[in-house]
């Protein structure tokens, strides 16, 4: 069994790599740098990977693909200080960036055809479908269509599964399970407005969400 897991740095895809160490399956870890407002979650990215071991690529794309198209990769100050109930309603955020997942896919797909990989991990979780398409149940179901009929590995009867472990988990389930398999979080980044240095806002939704979860579960980050 080899697998793919796509690392951004933050908590949910630290996790997903601990249970793939867990489970001694051979991993290649990719990150992207696409122009992200918060590059230095790389940092943290290549922390995790070192702690585990783990082969690490960082794969550069264009950033003009994304500029102006979301919080993240625009001068604009992603929205801060909405309570997690706020968080959870709300319609799709500024924070999301088009299709950034569908092409951070298609990369996971040619690096598994080249490797030979069986899988590729994906972190999304219960709250990030709630207000983002590219993270729901049936965007992956549909991606996983695509693979079926997509490459050589493919109509060779091969096509990588693509695995969403967390999907049905909230952030309070993520973190308890990182706890379990003692899992450095102090070597993740989750914010969307970090210092250069990587400290975090403390008051963007991701840090909101982050901190409900550890103080959920009596825990101090």
């Amino acid at each position: 069994m080899k697998a793919i897991v796509l690392l951004s740095g933050g908590l949910d895809s630290a996790v997903m790599l601990a249970r793939l160490h867990e489970q001694q399956i051979e991993t290649l870890a990719i990150s992207f740098d696409y122009g992200q407002r918060h590059r230095v979650e790389l940092e943290f990215a290549k922390k995790i990977a070192d702690f585990y071991g783990i082969e690490h690529e960082v794969i550069p794309i264009d950033p003009l693909i994304f500029r102006g198209g979301s919080a993240l990769t625009s001068s604009a100050t992603p929205q801060k200080g909405k309570s997690k109930e706020d968080i959870l309603k709300q319609s799709i955020p500024f924070t999301y960036v088009p299709a950034r997942n569908t092409l951070f896919l298609a990369y996971a797909l040619a690096k598994a055809e080249m490797h030979g990989a069986d899988q590729i991990h994906f972190g999304s979780n219960a709250m990030d479908f709630l207000s983002y398409p590219d993270c729901r149940p049936g965007y992956f179901e549909a991606a996983q269509e695509l693979f079926n009929r997509a490459t050589k590995q493919s109509v060779e009867g091969k096509a990588p599964q693509i695995v969403t472990p967390l999907l049905k988990w909230t952030k309070e389930e993520i973190v308890k399970e990182g706890y379990r398999l003692k899992v450095p979080f102090e070597l993740t980044s989750s914010c969307y407005d970090p210092t250069a240095n990587g400290q975090p806002c403390q008051q963007c939704d991701a840090c909101t969400l982050r901190q409900d979860a550890f103080l959920s579960i009596s825990e101090v980050n």
